[in-house]
């Protein structure tokens, strides 16, 4: 298993509210999660690192080695940081309405696990085809989904920016859990709406097929052209793939 990850202000932006990191626990396994942060200045900064870093650091003192279990630890565990983030939200005016996506997942007998709360996606790359298997929480998903709006108008709306769902929108959250069975050759994508709402995934696609390209080269491929696209919002991309390497390979970020 190898993970890349790099997180990009943009071109527009004057500081990055993404926040994206992987742990591992005593059992070896693995946790990443990617967060898009929103609210205030510096409100958002706030709210996606929390829910980073405390997830990351639960995880890292768990001994969980079985799938339902990780289910399990993962639904407790975002409920738990959401409360947290909305706790904080109301102790300090500087922070009120802060909130923040986000995207998890963790790989156990050849299956991922993953959670996503908002619009910020998790991809499955196999046999030449990428499937997006997380549902955007948002309101232009909600309308294309009931067929009032098309999915080339949705990438225009005006309103393609508002969450149906978010960690700190309320006292609870509605997290949703997906497994998916992977194979070595197999890729796993995290990623911020910075990527998504400039490259399409036909695009993304093809960057990640390059066989010959590493999955550093790919996330720098991803962001850049992002950015070639405008870089109108931050850019947070998170890379995983299957393989065995051998002892003393890169992995891990840049």
């Amino acid at each position: 298993m190898h993970i890349v990850f790099c997180s990009d202000v943009g071109k527009k932006r004057k500081n990055n509210q993404d926040f994206a990191g992987y742990f591992t626990n005593k059992q070896g396994i693995t946790l990443a999660v990617l967060c898009d942060g929103m609210g205030g200045h510096k409100a958002g900064d706030v709210a996606s690192e929390m829910a980073v870093s405390h997830l990351g650091n639960a995880w890292e003192e768990t001994g969980v080695n079985e799938l339902e279990a990780v289910r399990q630890w993962m639904l407790k565990n975002i409920n738990t940081e959401n409360k947290r983030i909305v706790e904080k939200s109301h102790q300090f005016p500087d922070l009120e309405g802060m909130g923040t996506t986000l995207v998890a997942a963790v790989y156990i007998d050849n299956q991922l696990v993953v959670a996503n709360i908002g619009d910020s996606r998790g991809y499955h790359y196999a046999d030449g085809t990428l499937k997006q298997i997380t549902d955007d929480h948002s309101l232009v998903n909600e309308l294309v989904k009931s067929g009032e709006l098309s999915n080339e108008a949705a990438l225009k709306h005006p309103q393609k920016n508002v969450l149906t769902r978010s960690l700190g929108a309320s006292e609870k959250v509605e997290v949703d859990l997906m497994v998916v069975s992977v194979l070595k050759e197999d890729q796993l994508l995290l990623c911020s709406d910075g990527l998504t709402n400039m490259v399409k995934d036909v695009e993304i696609a093809e960057i990640l097929k390059e066989r010959s390209a590493s999955l550093e080269e790919k996330v720098t491929s991803l962001i850049s052209l992002a950015n070639a696209r405008g870089g109108y919002d931050n850019i947070t991309v998170l890379l995983i793939d299957f393989f065995d390497r051998k002892e003393g390979e890169n992995n891990g970020d840049w």
